[in-house]
């Protein structure tokens, strides 16, 4: 599997992702707003694309879709429950099912409302794992839920799913809000020596050349999977006076997303 991660210089800070097939030469593209440069880097690599997949009905993940079938033929893949609302979709997605790329890449669907009530992630097997996360898991941060979402899922993802992964599971997001995530986590728990150590290393870093975190990387730094850790939930209790010592993990991560609303 080879993975081209595409950054679409835009203000929302997308990222498109093109998974490539080396022994075909087919490719699937994840989320294509800019279509363009999407196919202008799967012709660059000499990949067909075959595949279209939308992780959820955003516009800023499906808009790009018809330029790219016009140009390919691609078949357009969503979550069931989403196929009507983007429109022009040839197979609507369960958990569990697998998208075949080629002849040597595997992804698998994984079910992860929230941010949206019809997310899809892919998760992609190997000696190292990689989920491709659109707008659930960001780098040090997850979705917000104003457009459609709900939080209270958006915790099930994560608490049930996501932080059960592997370790070393590569994670690429939808977004590039790494640096604004970063201090997100050092405001509210300020002791976490991590996040500054990140936020140091990629100061100077263009969007497109950012490093590819892991599941450990966000145990680590996302405020969100460290739900139980005092030093967090001593700054969140600073910034919230009605939440309670002894408050559930789920309380914690409700209150931190209502937080990241408004910070």
């Amino acid at each position: 599997m080879i993975v081209e991660r595409i950054w679409a210089a835009n203000p929302l800070r997308n990222y498109h992702y093109l998974i490539g097939c080396a022994e075909s030469g087919e490719a699937l593209v994840i989320d294509p707003l800019d279509a363009a440069a999407c196919l202008r880097r799967a012709s660059e690599r000499g990949w067909t694309i075959t595949q279209i997949v939308n992780t959820h009905e955003h516009h800023d993940h499906t808009d790009g879709n018809a330029e790219v079938v016009r140009a390919t033929g691609a078949r357009v893949l969503a979550h069931a429950g989403a196929a009507a609302r983007i429109g022009g979709v040839d197979q609507g997605l369960q958990a569990g099912d697998v998208i075949r790329v080629g002849r040597s890449v595997e992804l698998e669907a994984l079910d992860t409302p929230g941010h949206t009530l019809t997310h899809v992630c892919l998760l992609a097997h190997g000696d190292t794992q990689a989920l491709y996360s659109g707008d659930t898991l960001f780098n040090a941060g997850v979705g917000n839920c104003r457009n459609g979402g709900d939080p209270e899922l958006l915790y099930s993802t994560c608490r049930t799913l996501l932080k059960r992964l592997p370790a070393n599971t590569q994670i690429y997001p939808g977004h590039d809000y790494l640096m604004n995530n970063l201090r997100f986590t050092q405001n509210v728990e300020p002791t976490n020596t991590a996040a500054g150590a990140w936020l140091a290393r990629c100061q100077d870093t263009a969007p497109e050349a950012m490093p590819v975190m892991t599941l450990a990387d966000e145990l680590a730094v996302n405020s969100f999977f460290r739900l139980g850790e005092r030093g967090l939930r001593e700054g969140l209790r600073q910034r919230v006076a009605e939440l309670a010592a002894d408050a559930s993990e789920r309380e914690v991560f409700l209150r931190l997303r209502e937080l990241r609303n408004s910070w």
